[in-house]
């Protein structure tokens, strides 16, 4: 893990929760109509801010981790990594939602985009930025 680039990790989780927060703000009327907890548009507490910067300094650095194991070093191969990953994690874990849990498919296809959205831009930045 020494050969890390930490500066790509740290930028990388920057970039992940602007592009999650936009995505949410931008369906945030749609998530409101389909779970309670979406039904306050107003500010996160700090509290909970900093956790989720802390979720994705988490993912970046499990990413850039894995992006260094398999060498990727290329565009093609850091989306190629980042849709394995969200096939094999989030849109896996989304569907055993709407199948055991009853997630509404809408609900769960809107978090499976911010996943989506998200990989992709860590795993290109830490692939990339070695």
């Amino acid at each position: 893990m020494a050969d890390l680039n930490y500066l790509a990790i740290v930028v990388a989780a920057v970039v992940g929760f602007v592009l999650s927060s936009a995505y949410y703000t931008a369906f945030g009327s749609r998530l409101a109509e389909l779970n309670d907890a979406y039904a306050d548009p107003g500010r996160p507490p700090g509290w909970k801010v900093l956790v989720e910067l802390v979720r994705t300094l988490v993912l970046a650095t499990v990413l850039a981790g894995i992006a260094d194991q398999a060498e990727v070093d290329s565009w093609a191969g850091a989306v190629l990594l980042a849709l394995a990953l969200w096939v094999g994690f989030p849109l896996v874990l989304w569907t055993g939602a709407i199948i055991w849990e009853r997630v509404p498919s809408t609900l769960a296809a809107i978090h499976a985009g911010d996943w989506l959205l998200k990989l992709t831009a860590v795993a290109v930045i830490v692939g990339l930025w070695r």
